[in-house]
């Protein structure tokens, strides 16, 4: 019987223990929106990301003129001309795809290049999310903008604005520090 009640207890104290726990979430796909530096920075590399994009479709356009030229000419051509013509087009074809990596690669320039505009920005924006939470005593933020599943969310419990606020901005990008 005394094994009963302990239990009893337990479970009362326990369940009592989660229930004082406070959650809450953001969004913070959201949040960046709302940021100008950040917009600033993705315009950035957007329009970086084009400009490459274009570069390698110039150079992958002429590997195409030059493949069909060699086509319709290679009846025409010695062996060691066919064999010229065919290591060219290779070596462009090899060229272009080593400026693919460079430009797009897991670690490529657009890789580098969002690591030095954008981290800083997400990282301001964890660190006033986790102020907050310490502030708010908050056990758990859940993030709705990432990979976490949110069947439900109280629009009470959401911080994004507060977020917004800590960093000076409020919704619409504007700056409450001006």
């Amino acid at each position: 019987m005394k094994t009963r009640i302990f239990i009893f207890a337990a479970l009362l104290l326990a369940s009592m223990f989660v229930s004082a726990q406070k959650f809450a979430y953001v969004d913070t796909q959201y949040i960046l929106e709302n940021i100008p530096d950040y917009q600033t920075a993705q315009n950035t590399l957007d329009e970086l990301s084009m400009e490459w994009q274009k570069e390698l479709e110039v150079k992958f356009a002429e590997i195409d003129k030059l493949y069909k030229s060699y086509q319709s000419e290679s009846f025409l051509l010695s062996e060691d001309m066919k064999t010229k013509r065919q290591n060219e087009i290779i070596a462009k074809e090899k060229e272009a795809k080593d400026l693919q990596k460079k430009y797009f690669g897991t670690e490529g320039d657009l890789y580098k290049k969002r690591q030095e505009l954008i981290k800083p920005i997400q990282e301001k924006v964890y660190n006033a999310i986790e102020e907050l939470a310490e502030e708010g005593t908050f056990a758990v933020i859940f993030d709705r903008a990432g990979n976490t599943t949110l069947i439900y969310a109280n629009e009470k419990y959401d911080k994004s604005d507060e977020v917004l606020a800590k960093l000076g901005y409020k919704a619409g990008g504007l700056n409450t520090n001006e």
